[in-house]
Order: structure tokens, then C-alpha cells, then sequence
């Protein structure tokens, strides 16, 4: 009777701890393409766990712990929405589908520093591409829908100041520019353009660290939108 009572009780404490430990499990969901979709990010509910851009969450398995290997997740259409590669509940590889079947995102980890994210439109064109460096968006490239760049920003490897920046008008034509050309004093050569194509001013910009401002500094050039000279001015930033 005794070891009768004291095999219930464990049997009865091992399923009250599953129970426990499988409330903390996510119940199978099947998801719309609205709920999936943030109009401001796209399909970004996984990159809470994406530990190298600084997520901080982890997926559990069925029987309650950390998810491990491919996991696939679908729409309520039964399309699928996401494959992903998971190592102790985090992601190191995965794409993320609109429900036509186009790919909304990849991601890949390729070391523990390193980690790249590939962003595309409903029509298939690239959107954006992210290169991360310990958890920080290293360099950006953006695209308008029709594939011509809308933007270039490239930083130091530890991403601490900007190497160059360019932005583009969707007809192609650049926007304005910012390029480094003294690593020393952070000072850089500025550009702005007309959406004609022609140079709207140039001049040179010294980045101030603690303000993280860019100041304009040396001579200041300025045009009319037929590309002539109208106008100089002088900075000195030492002031």
C-alpha cells in the first residue's frame, strides 16, 4: 500500500510539472496574412529570436523545451509563412513568405559576429539588405520598388561612424552624398544634388562624436538648377 501511494504521488507530481512546463508552450497557431504582416516592418515577429540583432526570446517545442532543428510555419490557407533553423530555441537561418509563395525575407547567420538580412517587395524586387556586426546594422542598401538603389549607408567594422552614405531619387539620379575622406578628424566631402541630375551644393562636413552632428566647415559652394555657381560661403568649425 505504501509503494502504491508513493508511486501515485509521483506520477501525479510528474504530470502537474508537465502541465507547468507545457503552459509555457506556444499552442499551434495557423496565422493570417494580416496578423503576420506589420505595415511598418513587414513579417518581423521572428526577429525576437535572432539572438545577433539583439533578440532575447526562445521557441519552445511541443513537449515544452527549447525548439531545435527546421521548424515550418503556415498560414490559416495552409500556405507556408516560415522555415526557419533553430539552435536551443533561437534562429541561425530562415524566409518568411507572403501567402502567394514570394519570399518576404531571409536571414542568415554566417558566424557569431556576423548576420545578414535580405527584405523584398510583394513583386519579388529586393527592398532592403542589411549586413549586421556584433548585433548592429553595419551597411544598408534600400531600393525603390522598381530595383533602382535609394540608399547606400556603409560604416566602420565596429559601427561607430559612417564611411559613405549616398541617396538616391527614384528616377535614379543621385539625391545627395556624404563620403569620408579623413578617417583622423572624421571629416567628410558633402554633395547634394536636384532631382535633374545637376549639384545643388558641395561642401565639407566634420562629424562631431559627441553630439553626433554632422557640421559643415571649409568653403560651401551653391548652385541654380541649370548646375551654375550662385552663391560661396566660409565655415570653420575650430571656432
Amino acid at each position: 500500500m505504501r509503494h502504491f501511494i508513493i508511486i501515485s504521488s509521483l506520477i501525479l507530481s510528474s504530470v502537474c510539472f508537465a502541465q507547468r512546463f507545457a503552459d509555457q508552450v506556444p499552442q499551434l497557431k495557423r496565422y493570417t496574412q494580416d496578423d503576420a504582416f506589420d505595415p511598418n516592418g513587414g513579417i518581423k515577429m521572428y526577429n525576437r529570436l535572432i539572438p545577433t540583432i539583439g533578440g532575447d526570446s526562445i521557441r519552445y517545442n511541443k513537449a515544452g523545451y527549447n525548439l531545435q532543428g527546421w521548424q515550418e510555419d503556415y498560414y490559416s490557407s495552409g500556405k507556408i509563412l516560415h522555415k526557419g533553423f533553430y539552435v536551443d530555441g533561437q534562429i541561425k537561418v530562415f524566409k518568411n513568405f507572403y501567402e502567394d509563395g514570394q519570399i518576404e525575407r531571409s536571414f542568415i547567420n554566417s558566424d557569431p559576429a556576423r548576420s545578414s538580412f535580405d527584405i523584398y517587395y510583394p513583386n519579388g524586387k529586393v527592398q532592403k539588405q542589411i549586413l549586421y556586426y556584433n548585433g548592429q546594422p553595419q551597411n544598408e542598401y534600400t531600393y525603390f520598388q522598381n530595383g533602382s538603389p535609394e540608399s547606400i549607408v556603409e560604416k566602420d567594422k565596429e559601427v561607430q561612424y559612417i564611411f559613405k552614405r549616398k541617396y538616391y531619387y527614384e528616377n535614379g539620379f543621385p539625391a545627395s552624398e556624404l563620403t569620408l575622406i579623413d578617417k583622423k578628424i572624421k571629416k567628410y566631402e558633402a554633395k547634394e544634388y536636384y532631382e535633374n541630375g545637376k549639384l545643388k551644393e558641395e561642401g565639407f562636413l566634420m562629424y562631431k562624436p559627441e553630439t553626433k552632428q554632422y557640421i559643415k566647415d571649409g568653403d560651401w559652394t551653391y548652385y541654380n538648377e541649370k548646375g551654375e555657381a550662385v552663391k560661396k560661403e566660409s565655415f570653420n568649425t575650430k571656432k
